[in-house]
């Protein structure tokens, strides 16, 4: 997402089967590092229902759910 040389990443749930680049289940969120602060929308409800769920986020993804507030079972 976003323009060149401006990358907007989008958080979203995914089987961790698909290839990276595949079909994604839902979006969650976007994430904006060109801001200044960083731009971060997330829906959390629907954040929580797939951690409830199991989902398992990646680090990077970890790290901004823990600056929104919002913790991840069994993280460090």
């Amino acid at each position: 997402m976003g323009g060149k040389k401006d990358p907007v990443w989008r958080i979203v749930a995914t089987d961790q089967r698909s290839p990276r680049d595949g079909r994604n289940i839902e979006i969650l969120g976007q994430y904006n590092a060109q801001t200044e602060p960083s731009t971060i929308n997330l829906d959390e409800e629907k954040v929580r229902g797939w951690l409830a769920k199991g989902a398992q986020p990646t680090p990077q993804v970890r790290k901004i759910l823990r600056t929104q507030g919002i913790e991840v079972a069994g993280s460090r």
